[in-house]
């Protein structure tokens, strides 16, 4: 079976040895994004909503380079630092899948990279 490394320029570079995505013939496996402003390389300023929200948009731009979207996307994996935050998130998280929202695990994590209050990771259907 075939693996292709997916790579945007939309989205931060990995900050470690690994793809932002691969895609597979009938599924895209996106590691997870953390709210880092791809311009910038830096964790945005705000709090888990904005934070969400940045997520999600790098997610979105990954998705977009493996020709996919986050309409196809079947599961996600939210970590948060916090579950006080799981409303906030979920707020945000919903205008995101506002349709069919894929399948969904959320679990509480002592700490994410650079800081960042949210991470979330996909699996979606290839295009």
């Amino acid at each position: 079976m075939k693996r292709e490394p997916i790579f945007s320029n939309n989205a931060p570079r990995p900050i470690g040895p690994y793809s932002p995505a691969i895609v597979t013939e009938h599924l895209v496996f996106c590691a997870g994004q953390t709210p880092v402003d791809p311009a910038s390389g830096q964790l945005i300023s705000g709090g888990v909503p904005e934070q969400t929200a940045r997520a999600l948009e790098n997610l979105s731009a990954v998705l977009q380079a493996a020709g996919s979207s986050l309409d196809n996307v079947v599961k996600t994996t939210v970590f948060l630092v916090s579950m006080s935050d799981f409303a906030a998130m979920n707020e945000v998280y919903a205008r995101y899948f506002p349709d069919v929202p894929p399948a969904r695990t959320t679990v509480a994590v002592a700490e994410l990279p650079r800081g960042a209050s949210v991470e979330i990771e996909c699996i979606a259907l290839a295009s």
